[in-house]
């Protein structure tokens, strides 16, 4: 069933250059919002906006690092600068480092995503919090999350899953702060998606595929879209009752 829940919303999406965040940038487009991407590598991001229009919608690239306030700061207001408002943001921004055991992990390693997928995503909703507050009609956020962390543990990923842990725990906290301001914050946590960030140091996706078979009680890994759509879900009016929530898109495999 066609849906249109965004018309005349700008929706930011961070880390919106591939992968999920691409997903979510073109899924919120094809319902109407004005979408603008974010993220270092501006070829990707361009390639985004392209995508964007070619189906129809409306989208703008802005260059920025979620490690960096002043980034941040600068994206939330161009954002506005751009279409007038911020009604939904998406805090997808995320890196994987590491993959050994935390008595083998470099302490750069531990920086840079504790960095990017904590920090980044209290710098986001510090800026987005600030502006959404201050409009008359509010706005929702949605940060994604993973089932790794606050739902499951697997051995030598402890920093990215105590990461994102945290940004499960940092949501509720900021849902609870900050409703009554009329910003919503909720994240999702997906499990293994079709995204390189799945697959193991030279898997190939047809491997991937066979081994998430046995692993998955789904038989399979979350495509981006069944990603995006939680998101929108959580992001639309649908949802308006909806604070704090962890909504966890892994098909099954934390149960």
């Amino acid at each position: 069933m066609s849906r249109n829940r965004f018309p005349g919303r700008t929706a930011l999406v961070t880390g919106g250059g591939s992968g999920i965040g691409r997903a979510i940038a073109l899924a919120f487009a094809s319902e109407g919002a004005r979408v603008v991407v974010a993220g270092r590598n501006r070829t990707a991001l361009d390639e985004t906006v392209g995508l964007v229009e070619r189906a129809g919608g409306t989208a703008a690239a802005h260059t920025a690092d979620v490690t960096r306030a002043a980034d941040v700061a600068g994206l939330v207001r161009a954002a506005v600068e751009r279409f007038g408002s911020l009604d939904v943001a998406v805090n997808n921004a995320g890196v994987f480092r590491g993959g050994r055991p935390v008595a083998d992990l470099d302490e750069d390693d531990w920086r840079t995503v504790l960095d990017t997928n904590l920090t980044g995503v209290f710098l986001a909703l510090r800026a987005e919090v600030g502006q959404m507050r201050a409009q008359p009609g509010g706005g929702a956020i949605v940060n994604v999350s993973s089932n790794l962390g606050a739902h499951r543990q697997v051995p030598g990923i402890t920093a990215y899953a105590a990461s994102k842990a945290a940004v499960t725990a940092l949501t509720r906290g900021a849902a609870l702060e900050h409703v009554r301001d009329g910003v919503r914050i909720n994240c999702v946590s997906p499990g293994p998606s079709d995204t390189p960030m799945s697959l193991r140091p030279g898997e190939t996706g047809a491997e991937r595929a066979a081994r998430m078979e046995e692993q998955s009680p789904l038989g399979r890994v979350v495509s981006t879209d069944e990603v995006a759509r939680a998101v929108l879900y959580l992001a639309s009016d649908d949802a308006a009752a909806v604070v704090g929530a962890d909504l966890v898109v892994d098909g099954g495999a934390v149960l």
